[in-house]
């Protein structure tokens, strides 16, 4: 497992312009699995921390309104940043990324991890 996280951070890194964190939690317990960033000043495991409550709260909202529908990721844009919380198919994980928002590609971004997420459910 270490070594296919290992290898997603490094990958995330190196193929998305702009990249500032990583990390992968777990929704239940909210475990952070691997975090990585390349700016000192900033912790994704204490983002991932906070944004778990964001995930746990729209679950709660979709299943209050009867929806039938999962969340896929949620976006939220600030002035130089993107972040994306991008919740694994079975809703078991997400992967939380910020990115620079002058340097990357949103398409890009959501197509590169859309591709981790699956590989995510199956290695953990």
């Amino acid at each position: 497992m270490s070594n296919f996280l290992n290898q997603f951070t490094k990958d995330v890194e190196a193929n998305l312009p702009g990249f500032i964190a990583v990390c992968v939690t777990e929704v239940s317990t909210g475990i952070c699995y691997v975090s990585h960033s390349v700016k000192a000043d900033f912790d994704p495991e204490i983002a991932a921390a906070f944004n778990l409550e964001v995930v746990k709260a729209k679950k709660n909202a979709i299943s209050q309104l009867g929806l039938d529908s999962k969340i896929q990721d949620i976006l939220i844009t600030l002035d130089s940043q993107i972040h994306i919380i991008d919740v694994s198919e079975n809703g078991e994980y997400f992967i939380y990324l910020a990115v620079d928002s002058s340097k990357a590609n949103l398409g890009m971004t959501r197509a590169l991890l859309k591709k981790y997420k699956k590989d995510i459910v199956s290695e953990l």
